[in-house]
């Protein structure tokens, strides 16, 4: 990874969040404004079936199914009380040196961590299936 990469940083930026809003279900009148959402640390990720996803572009936590009333940052803070991005409340262009590696490191983290749990949890299945067609065999049921 190049260090300063600006992909790697565009979404550490209020404005680059605020434009992945396009579409957002939530405008006027609600708590989970795009403009609330981006300040939350959010970008708008929807799919097919889910028009309303949204993911902390820090701790990659998505959250789905909001409601009008819905504070983004009041959520984010529920569902992912260990992230850095939520907990520190600032812009990056207040944030230290300091502050800024250390949220750095906690996205890679945050990044890393949910790779290996994906990993482990595909190995967890394949051994599984592996199990189930030794017995089966050992039991002449093939």
């Amino acid at each position: 990874m190049e260090l300063f990469d600006n992909e790697v940083f565009k979404m550490f930026f209020y404005e680059n969040r605020l434009k992945t809003f396009e579409g957002w279900p939530f405008d006027e009148d609600c708590a989970c404004t795009p403009e609330n959402m981006a300040k939350a640390g959010f970008i708008h990720t929807p799919s097919d079936n889910s028009p309303d996803i949204a993911m902390c572009f820090s701790c990659h936590k998505e959250l789905e199914g909001w409601e009008p009333d819905d504070d983004p940052e009041k959520e984010h803070k529920s569902h992912s009380p260990s992230c850095y991005f939520i907990n520190l409340k600032k812009n990056v262009e207040d944030m230290t040196m300091e502050e800024f590696l250390k949220l750095l490191k906690e996205k890679e983290d945050f990044i890393l961590n949910k790779n290996m749990e994906d990993t482990i949890n595909k190995f967890k299945e394949a051994a599984k299936v592996k199990r189930d067609e030794i017995v089966k065999s050992a039991m002449g049921e093939e």
